[in-house]
């Protein structure tokens, strides 16, 4: 069994919602990353996705944008990024870790390559931002066929049949896009998220994660009531940019800011 899926099994017996932080790898220095995640890990995080740098974030916001930019300052590189999850590795054996980037860096090393050493390295799942369905029949066995989940993007505006495209092909849980916008965008309209989670789940058993426009502990714990896990990325990273100048502090804060969130799923 993943790690991925060991996560949502226990989640789902107890009745718990998973919390899914998000930080760019690199930012504001490759040598801070490991400490940030497992800050998250002691605020409460259950997955960490683990942003790739890259040149183009064109599904990003500002704030993830700049991440990029911080990171790859300091020459942040995928195998680089793969090294930081060995290292979490060394002391953290059971928090899951899904790489979220673009196609280019991955196809630039070779997918079978870097798929054998993401996972070699304890690296769970790999969300591929732009990796059209179109495309996975090539490209998500490989990563499967390593041990790596395959997490794909669904959208508002995703029909049904491209629903059920997507999801058999995906595995380890599906990310739902609450907004028609990039990262950090606008407010959240809770019916109209549930009523897409209610289509989705017509045609897959897998969890269903939420993210894009949460914020705080009040929009993650609106949006866990309907969805199976919580994805939050902006406030974070933007809590990142604020004290970038102060790497100390950054692991202390990102733990509290996490944690008053997952106070609030857990009192659900």
């Amino acid at each position: 069994m993943s790690r991925i899926k060991g996560v949502f099994d226990s989640l789902r017996e107890r009745g718990g919602k998973a919390l899914v932080p998000y930080i760019t790898a690199g930012d504001p220095h490759p040598q801070h990353t490991v400490a940030l995640m497992h800050a998250l890990v002691k605020g409460g995080a259950d997955v960490i996705e683990l942003g790739v740098p890259f040149s183009d974030p064109m599904a990003d916001g500002p704030v993830i944008q700049l991440a990029c930019e911080r990171a790859l300052v300091h020459g942040t590189s995928l195998w680089q990024v793969v090294e930081m999850v060995a290292e979490f590795r060394k002391t953290n054996s059971t928090t899951p870790v899904v790489l979220m980037g673009y196609l280019n860096p991955i196809e630039a090393r070779g997918f079978a390559k870097f798929a054998d050493y993401a996972r070699s390295a304890g690296v769970d799942g790999v969300l591929v931002v732009d990796l059209a369905v179109e495309e996975a029949p090539e490209i998500a066995p490989i990563f499967r066929a390593a041990g790596l989940d395959c997490i794909f993007l669904l959208a508002p505006t995703s029909s049904g049949a491209r629903i059920a495209a997507i999801a058999e092909q995906a595995s380890g849980y599906l990310y739902y896009v609450s907004l028609k916008g990039v990262t950090g965008a606008a407010t959240l309209d809770i019916a109209s998220v549930e009523a897409k989670l209610e289509e989705i789940r017509r045609h897959t058993k897998l969890p269903v994660a939420v993210g894009f426009g949460i914020r705080d502990a009040d929009s993650a714990a609106k949006v866990a009531r309907v969805a199976d896990a919580v994805v939050v990325g902006s406030a974070l990273v933007s809590q990142i940019e604020k004290h970038q100048n102060e790497p100390a502090v950054l692991p202390g804060l990102l733990t509290q800011q996490l944690g008053a969130i997952r106070t609030a799923l857990d009192k659900l």
